[in-house]
């Protein structure tokens, strides 16, 4: 039996839901321009750049395309109005805290990009507990089945 929802969302579920998607697919742009990068491209970055894209560990860049996918597909769900959004932003979350975990805590990567390489993935965390928490409460007020 299918499940009815019970509650209208207003129009900043509209919103936020397509500000979602629009996000996650930049970075899902981002994913594939990382695993796509020229050797040409590559030698045009700082030699410590280089050095650290090169050593990006495989479960690292899998951290990366899980966030990315998951997180289109949690912001796809989620105008969808089905629950799977929730799993699917948790999903996404994992996926950011394991390529930051392997960039910032085990490579030091803050000592190769400096405090603006910290900005980005710093925002990428914060909207991804956001996109979760928002889709936590889209399903507790039945705007999702």
């Amino acid at each position: 039996m299918a499940a009815v929802l019970s509650e209208k969302p207003g129009t900043n579920f509209w919103i936020i839901g397509a500000a979602a998607l629009a996000w996650n697919l930049i970075g899902l742009v981002f994913y594939f321009g990382h695993v796509t990068l020229s050797p040409e491209a590559l030698a045009k970055l700082p030699e410590a750049q280089q050095d650290f894209l090169v050593a990006t560990p495989a479960w690292a860049i899998s951290g990366f395309a899980i966030g990315v996918n998951a997180g289109v597909l949690g912001s796809l769900l989620l105008l969808l109005r089905k629950f799977w959004a929730v799993p699917a932003f948790a999903l996404s979350l994992a996926g950011v805290l394991v390529q930051d975990f392997d960039a910032f805590l085990l490579r030091g990567g803050y000592s190769v990009v400096g405090v603006n390489g910290i900005i980005i993935p710093s925002m990428v965390l914060v909207i991804a507990v956001l996109l979760l928490w928002y889709a936590t409460i889209a399903k507790r007020r039945a705007w999702l089945a």
